[in-house]
């Protein structure tokens, strides 16, 4: 397996004393989606600044495809694309300007530059404003300018810190539809996200940090599959004025069109629905009642704490 990223034995201790890093380990395969998901001060951007060298590590290796960032961080550096969580561009530059001036920082020549900001801008849907100061974009645009700024060097590593907060539902599923695109393109992506749901539906694997430590590193599918009940919500074509009886299924009805059921490990999708059906039960749309990786994660870091 050919690793994106590795960490080995991270510290970060602050001038003040206060450890942010524990020795931690992490690995990120090349081509992967990753979650590096934790609570404010977990010290998941301690990690994403360390990895970006804008932070100094306390002690402990990075390697970014296999270079070392103690001996070679230019080229490490060359492969990696960052969306910090701050707006961090001049609002008075003009949009194009912005991604060019980052292109220069890498070397690449100003015609290179200008053709691929025609077509990041294109991708997030902002060439329109190409030749407009920053302010001028809303905040969603400007969400969208700074990963299109990130992509200038056309990284092999992209590291999101928290790139949807504050954006609408709309905007949201747009760029998980772009970000999904990039990464089957062969991107290889870091998120961090307060959004579990985000991370659930992008990312292949994920790890969670709780006080400087990593208390778990796994498959997101193996991870999910840990938990014993899922509770899904369905809205009801027709009112159920005599609530059936759905045994063996744990139920309520929360208004006459809204049921929720529980749902245990080893029972399956399709035989609750032969029993909806079988009760004449007409389903319009289903959910989970809460986020499955929400649930598990409030499990790990309670767990973590005793």
């Amino acid at each position: 397996m050919n690793l994106a990223l590795q960490v080995s034995q991270l510290k970060k201790i602050y001038p003040n004393g206060i450890t942010a890093l524990k020795g931690i380990d992490l690995e990120v395969a090349e081509g992967d989606f990753f979650a590096l998901l934790g609570k404010n001060g977990a010290g998941k951007s301690t990690t994403i600044g360390i990895i970006c060298s804008l932070i100094n590590k306390t002690s402990g290796k990075v390697r970014v495809f296999d270079y070392d960032m103690d001996v070679e961080l230019a080229k490490a550096k060359s492969l990696i694309g960052v969306v910090p969580q701050e707006i961090n561009f001049g609002l008075f530059e003009k949009v194009s300007h912005i991604l060019i001036n980052q292109a220069g920082y890498y070397g690449i020549p100003k015609h290179i530059a200008m053709q691929r900001a025609e077509i990041y801008l294109n991708e997030m849907g902002l060439w329109h404003m190409h030749n407009q100061p920053a302010f001028r974009l809303s905040g969603g645009m400007k969400r969208r300018l700074m990963i299109a700024r990130a992509l200038m060097n056309e990284p092999k590593l992209l590291i999101l810190d928290e790139p949807t907060a504050g954006v609408d539902i709309e905007l949201r599923h747009t760029l998980w539809k772009f970000l999904t695109q990039l990464n089957q393109q062969g991107t290889t992506i870091i998120l961090t996200t307060h959004y579990l749901e985000e991370a659930e539906h992008l990312c292949k694997n994920v790890a969670i940090i709780d006080h400087g430590e990593i208390i778990e590193h796994a498959n997101m599918k193996s991870l999910l599959n840990r938990l014993n009940v899922q509770t899904l919500i369905f809205d009801l074509n027709e009112p159920m004025t005599q609530p059936p009886a759905l045994n063996p299924y744990r139920h309520r009805f929360i208004d006459e069109t809204t049921l929720e059921i529980e749902l245990d490990r080893g029972q399956t999708m399709n035989d609750l629905f032969q029993v909806l059906s079988n009760n004449h039960i007409d389903v319009h749309s289903m959910r989970n009642k809460t986020n499955r990786l929400e649930e598990l994660f409030i499990h790990l870091v309670t767990k973590h704490k005793k």
